[in-house]
């Protein structure tokens, strides 16, 4: 598991893009940005879920203070920390 836990100041937005239906749930840092992959489906907000659960564990942080700023339905989201 990646270690993000310096990002975890509030206020900070954090950009990465999201795999759906990947073979394992992993966050990875690329020279592109960061990546996440997921094992869920991309419907009904449950691929979102899952990416909000994997960065909280990565930061050290609650679910409940990570905010998806942009990119609902896209690959492309943008997260910030409350």
């Amino acid at each position: 598991m990646t270690d993000l836990s310096h990002l975890a100041v509030p206020g900070t937005e954090i950009a990465l893009r999201v795999t759906p239906r990947a073979s394992r749930n992993a966050l990875v840092l690329t020279g592109d940005g960061l990546r996440a992959y997921v094992t869920v489906v991309p419907e009904d907000g449950k691929a979102n879920a899952e990416v909000v659960k994997l960065l909280a564990k990565a930061l050290g942080i609650a679910k409940s203070r990570l905010v998806l700023v942009r990119g609902q339905t896209a690959r492309d989201k943008v997260f910030r920390v409350d």
